[in-house]
């Protein structure tokens, strides 16, 4: 009989530990300035054309844009590698972030597709929720929802019912163990030789003990994000590699390596 494999051990911090990471994050970005903003570039060019294209079919950007979020931890894998390349006193250049996203053996010559696994998963679990979402408006709304402003004038400013509300709710419920199996998981993929399950697990085993500090740091996450959609698409230059090198280091600061190569 197998068992499933043992998440690693996790590290308790500090409430507000996640300005920290923040701080840290804006000191990667400084030392690797061109290559961190070209990662935040690339996702804003993409999601402004994911927006041009589809603003009149409202479910398929909806669809579009609740993939590309779910995704974004995968995305930001070249930023993960440039912050441990800095951490370790190794170049950090465009050179690594072509090799993190193009060589996809390990050091024993295996076929490595662990994080293309688990972005799938995130995938999935994006489309879970944009089928549920539009069931629920579909069922609720009293009008046929076709573009973004149907879906602000019907379900957000809707004078009657509460529907925007039961919809937020919704998402809550489900973006929480989306969190909290992704929060470490994607950098730990890159650092570790584990397997998604261990990398989804210490992801949990993180969150549970440190609710307060991880609740928190999910708020930020939200609100970058949202701040940078916001924007027109030019905040996520900015937001898109903050979060990324930050994510690296909240994974280094909550999980517990030791000599694991």
């Amino acid at each position: 009989m197998t068992h499933a494999p043992a998440p690693y051990e996790v590290r308790q911090v500090e409430m507000i530990h996640s300005l920290q990471w923040l701080a840290l994050a804006w000191k990667d970005i400084e030392r690797c300035p061109y290559i961190s903003v070209a990662h935040g570039l690339v996702l804003a060019v993409f999601g402004a054309l994911l927006a041009v294209a589809a603003y009149d079919r409202f479910w398929f950007m909806a669809g579009a844009f609740s993939g590309f979020l779910v995704v974004a931890p995968v995305l930001a894998a070249g930023l993960y590698a440039l912050s441990r390349a800095l951490e370790r006193g190794e170049p950090a250049n465009l050179a690594l972030v072509w090799r993190t996203w193009t060589v996809w053996r390990n050091d024993s010559g295996e076929t490595d597709t662990r994080m293309v696994r688990f972005g799938l998963l995130l995938a999935l679990a994006g489309t879970g929720w944009m089928l549920t979402s539009a069931a629920l408006i579909t069922w609720l709304s009293p009008q046929v929802i076709h573009n973004p402003i149907d879906f602000a004038k019907y379900v957000i400013l809707a004078p009657k019912g509460y529907l925007f509300e039961i919809w937020l709710a919704m998402g809550g419920l489900l973006a929480a163990p989306l969190f909290a199996s992704s929060a470490v998981a994607m950098p730990m993929l890159l650092d570790q030789r584990c397997s998604v399950m261990q990398a989804v697990l210490t992801s949990w085993q993180a969150v549970l003990a440190n609710p307060i500090p991880m609740a928190i740091w999910a708020g930020l996450i939200m609100g970058f994000t949202l701040l940078g959609l916001g924007s027109m698409f030019l905040g996520l230059l900015l937001v898109i590699p903050m979060l990324g090198h930050a994510s690296w280091h909240a994974y280094r600061d909550l999980v517990v390596t030791g000599d694991a190569p």
